[in-house]
């Protein structure tokens, strides 16, 4: 702290300027720090310029991609969803076709098994119908031959 102190007091302003001296050193700085600059734009700013540019581009193209490709799959989706919908109504128009047409066919079906039932039965009727009568005249016969026996068995 003393040393500089002492070097501060001694020295002395000689001559005009002072600590602040413009002559040809501003000047000179200022050359410098111009031909710094230009340098450092062309050694490190300019590749880096055209590397953030590059990538920008990349990016914009990346993204102008994906945006088509995303209204492209929309375009699918919507044209999916209505062949969808319309194999849906299709299946739905076919199965009530199908139940229509075999409700149809189950009704004649009944009506044809239920023509053959009444047939029969009336077949079977008839028969028993006239196995009936034929036992009852069977019986009729047996009865009068019976009832004569019992007449001559009594009359003696």
């Amino acid at each position: 702290m003393i040393n500089l102190s002492i070097l501060i007091s001694s020295s002395e302003v000689s001559g005009p300027g002072g600590l602040f001296d413009i002559n040809a050193t501003l000047p000179l700085v200022a050359i410098q720090f111009i031909l710094l600059m230009v340098v450092l734009n062309i050694i490190l700013y300019s590749p880096l310029l055209t590397i953030i540019e590059e990538r920008k581009e990349y990016i914009l193209n990346n993204l102008a991609q994906a945006s088509e490709k995303l209204a492209q799959a929309k375009e699918l989706t919507t044209q999916y969803e209505q062949d969808l919908a319309t194999a849906r109504k299709e299946a739905q128009l076919e199965i009530a076709n199908s139940q229509n047409i075999h409700k149809e066919i189950l009704d004649i079906e009944l009506n044809i098994s239920q023509k053959y039932i009444d047939s029969l039965l009336e077949t079977i009727s008839s028969d028993l119908s006239s196995k009936k009568k034929t036992s009852l005249d069977s019986l009729d016969t047996i009865v009068q031959s019976l009832c004569t026996e019992v007449e001559k068995k009594l009359s003696i």
